[in-house]
C-alpha cells in the first residue's frame, strides 16, 4: 500500500554537530507496526512553514526494532525546512510523519561483511545500518569510511566513538576531514575515488572482499566514489548508493518529448490509484509532470524531493504510457517492470493510469 502520514509528537532534540540536529518521535503502540523499518530507510517529515507545506525526507538513524525513530537534520543554506527544524522545532511539538519508506537497505541477521562511504548528512542511514548489522549477528563487520569538514562537523560524533568502542575489533571507523589537518596525511581531504583507492594500497578498507559497498552523501561524491569502486573491480552488484542530492553537473531536465506533446494536444488524461481509490485528472501542459498536474487539480499524492531522488512518489503505468524527465533512483528492473516517478513522469498516451498502491 501507499504511504501515510500520521501526525507523532517530538520526544527530543538535541545536537549532533557545530551545525545539525536529531530529531526524535515516539510511536505510539497502534502504529508500531506501520512504522516498521528497515535499515536505511528514511522519514518525510511535513509541516506548515509561513503558511506553506513543507516537507522533506530524512533518513532514519535508529537501530532495527527501535520504538523512537530519530532522524538526522543539518542545515543547509537558504533551507526553508531544516532552519525551521534546527531553530524553531520544540519538544512536545507534533509533525505530520511519512510512514518509512526506500531501498537503500541493508540485509541484517547474518554474519555480513559491509563497506559503509558517508560524507557529511550521508551518515544519517550509515548509523541505523552499522548498529543493526552489529547487534544482530556476532560475527557480523562493518567499516565505515566518514567524510566532514572539520571535528565539529561530525554527525553522531560520540555516538560513532562508542559504537567504535563496543564492537572492537568489529567495527573500523576512518574519519576523513577537509578542511581541518589531522596527524596522518592519509585522513585529510575528501572521500572520493582517489582517497578510496588510496585506502585500499595502504590495506585499510578492502571493497571486494566485502558483501555490499554502501554510499551515501552528495551526488558528485556519489557518483565519483561508485566510479571509482568499478574501476577497482568491484562488481555494481555490490554497490548500493542514496542521493541527497543530485551531481553537479548532472544531466539537465530535457523538454517533453513529441509525443508528450501530441498526447497533451489530444486531451490526455491520467488516472491514480490510491489506496484502492480511482481518481482522474487532465494535463494541460506537456512540460506538466504528473504529480504538479495531479496538485493543481487538488489530489495528495505522496511525494517529497519532487527532484527525481527519493523515490516516495514511486508508482507503477498499468495502462498507457510515459517517459521521465529525469531519473536518479529508480533501477533498470524497475523501470522495466513498469515503475515510474510521478514527480518525473509526463504522459505519452492519450490515457495514463498509474497505481500508487503497487509493491
Amino acid at each position: 500500500m501507499a504511504p501515510k502520514f500520521h501526525t507523532l509528537i517530538v520526544s527530543d532534540i538535541h545536537p549532533e554537530s557545530d551545525d545539525s540536529v536529531a530529531v526524535s518521535f515516539d510511536i505510539p503502540a497502534a502504529l508500531r507496526a506501520d512504522y516498521a523499518f528497515q535499515p536505511g530507510q528514511y522519514l518525510t517529515l511535513r509541516t506548515n512553514i509561513d503558511g506553506q507545506d513543507a516537507r522533506r525526507s530524512y533518513s532514519i538513524s535508529s537501530p532495527l526494532g527501535a520504538v523512537q525513530l530519530t532522524v538526522g537534520v543539518r542545515r543547509v543554506e537558504d533551507g526553508v525546512f531544516s532552519g525551521f527544524v534546527n531553530d524553531a522545532l520544540k519538544v512536545g511539538d507534533t509533525m505530520k510523519v511519512m510512514t518509512p519508506e526506500g531501498r537503500f537497505c541493508a540485509k541484517t541477521g547474518t554474519p555480513a561483511r559491509y563497506l559503509l562511504l558517508a560524507a557529511g548528512s550521508g551518515i544519517t542511514p550509515m548509523m541505523s545500518i552499522a548498529v543493526s548489522t552489529l547487534e544482530s549477528d556476532p560475527k557480523a563487520e562493518v567499516t565505515l569510511v566518514y567524510g566532514n569538514r572539520t571535528t565539529e562537523s561530525v554527525m553522531f560524533r560520540t555516538k560513532l566513538a562508542e559504537l567504535k568502542d563496543r564492537y572492537m575489533g568489529r567495527m573500523v571507523l576512518i574519519h576523513i576531514l577537509s578542511r581541518e589537518e589531522q596527524d596522518v596525511p592519509l585522513l585529510n581531504g575528501r572521500v572520493d575515488a582517489a582517497k578510496i583507492t588510496a585506502l585500499v594500497n595502504v590495506g585499510a578498507i578492502d571493497p571486494k572482499g566485502v558483501d555490499a559497498v554502501f554510499v551515501c552523501g552528495p551526488g558528485e561524491m556519489i557518483d565519483n566514489v561508485c566510479k571509482g569502486l568499478t574501476d577497482l573491480g568491484v562488481s555494481k552488484d555490490k554497490l548500493h548508493f542514496e542521493r541527497f542530492t543530485p551531481a553537479d553537473g548532472s544531466q539537465p531536465r530535457p523538454a517533453a518529448s513529441h509525443k508528450a506533446v501530441q498526447a497533451v494536444a489530444h486531451g490526455a488524461s491520467v488516472e491514480v490509484i490510491l489506496d484502492g481509490v480511482r481518481k482522474s485528472f487532465h494535463l494541460v501542459d506537456a512540460e506538466e509532470n504528473v504529480l504538479a498536474a495531479a496538485q493543481r487539480s487538488g489530489l495528495d499524492l505522496p511525494f517529497s524531493c519532487q527532484g527525481g531522488m527519493c523515490c516516495t512518489c514511486r508508482c507503477k503505468v498499468v495502462s498507457g504510457t510515459a517517459e521521465m524527465a529525469v531519473n536518479y533512483s529508480l533501477e533498470k528492473w524497475e523501470t522495466d517492470a513498469g515503475y515510474t516517478l510521478a514527480c518525473q513522469t509526463r504522459a505519452t498516451s492519450d490515457k495514463l493510469v498509474l497505481d500508487f498502491d503497487a509493491s
